[in-house]
């Protein structure tokens, strides 16, 4: 049976996803990447990263190759290892702003997928 979305506050949170979080605002792969799980998956702008070497890279070119603003403007729980944050982000990209789905799967306390999507 699945569970409908409920809405959470950002202070609850998982602390993989507060870190990866964390890590992304202050443009710091070597503080985000350790949410990850060393398997993990990560699908962003059509191109999909696996294992921990491939997500950190991930994680330190999307740092360096634009200048933008996220703001979090909601987040839910889909499930016990499902979250969804939503974000809206504003910058130099292509486009210049859009509106984010991030959808995080946890395997044992940490991110083992992450999905990012208009």
């Amino acid at each position: 049976m699945t569970e409908s979305p409920t809405s959470i506050d950002l202070t609850n949170l998982p602390e993989a996803i507060t870190r990866y979080l964390t890590g992304r605002a202050a443009k710091d792969a070597s503080a985000a990447a350790p949410a990850f799980a060393a398997h993990a998956t990560v699908t962003d702008d059509g191109h999909t990263y696996e294992g921990s070497e491939a997500v950190t890279r991930w994680l330190g070119q999307t740092d360096t190759e634009y200048s933008y603003t996220t703001t979090i403007t909601g987040a839910e729980r889909n499930a016990p290892d499902r979250y969804t944050l939503h974000q809206h982000l504003e910058g130099n990209f292509p486009g210049g702003t859009v509106d984010l789905r991030c959808r995080f799967v946890l395997t044992h306390g940490l991110i083992s997928e992450l999905s990012i999507a208009p």
